[in-house]
């Protein structure tokens, strides 16, 4: 659990963030739920997928061509991003409201809203990483070309982020409780992986099903992705798109978050 809400009400602001920080960082440590989820479970599967033969071929269809296990690369970013966002993230935060923790916080100087500062902090570390992790790991040992437009694909996981993140902290604001909370993350992380291409590749999807999965957060992400690891500066309408999804979903989040 977080520490007491006591012992920041005497601490002056900026320490009292910076103290936050380092006990949701502890607490990330000691119940590694974003930590297992978001950055060995997609760094485990590359190890799996990359060992296995056969994914260095391309894959029917894809314009300009793409092998399986380039593919991967953007996906397994999308897995990191959803694991993390979308069910450790707000899970934690509506465990701490549950349990009264931002009702005690609101009575101390130290802003309430610094705690989602902390957890969105914490867990920004926790994707970065990952992202780094999967993408080193990748080109080093797996033959995967690095982006070839990396301010590009920068750009585009800070969108991606920026998006599911959002999207997180709206269902902390609106789950009643940590097991809602946790059902609703993971019957999102099917359809956003569905569209994202982990099940069937994009380029093999129909047209039909391909235009839906470029306005969702991360079909909109693997197709900018791909774009910068081949040498194109990623399209305006992924961008877009996922830029759309951060604004409407951020807002929501801000207008509907409860704190008790």
């Amino acid at each position: 659990m977080s520490a007491p809400a006591a012992t920041l009400s005497h601490r002056p602001p900026r320490r009292a963030l910076r103290e936050l920080i380092i006990t949701e960082a502890k607490c990330a440590w000691r119940i590694p739920v974003g930590l297992a989820l978001g950055v060995l479970v997609p760094v485990v599967i590359l190890v799996i997928l990359g060992s296995a033969g056969g994914l260095q071929k391309t894959i029917p269809g894809s314009n300009p061509p793409v092998t399986y296990m380039t593919n991967i690369v953007p996906v397994l970013i999308g897995m990191v991003l959803v694991m993390i966002a979308l069910i450790s993230l707000p899970t934690v935060l509506v465990n701490q409201r549950e349990h009264a923790f931002l009702r005690r916080l609101s009575t101390t100087p130290v802003a309430p809203r610094w705690l989602l500062a902390a957890q969105v902090v914490v867990n920004l570390v926790l994707a970065v990483v990952a992202m780094i992790l999967i993408v080193a790991g990748a080109t080093l040992f797996y033959h995967v070309p690095a982006p070839a437009q990396p301010g590009g694909f920068a750009l585009t996981a800070l969108l991606a982020t920026a998006a599911l993140f959002a999207i997180g902290l709206f269902i902390a604001a609106v789950a009643a409780n940590p097991a809602v909370a946790a059902v609703m993350g993971t019957a999102l992380f099917y359809a956003l992986m569905f569209f994202a291409g982990l099940y069937v590749p994009r380029q093999s999807m129909s047209v039909t099903m391909r235009h839906i999965s470029d306005y969702t957060p991360l079909g909109a992400g693997v197709h900018a992705m791909l774009s910068s690891m081949q040498g194109a500066f990623p399209p305006a309408q992924p961008l877009l798109v996922m830029a759309a999804w951060a604004v409407v979903f951020g807002l929501a989040a801000v207008k509907l978050f409860r704190w008790e």
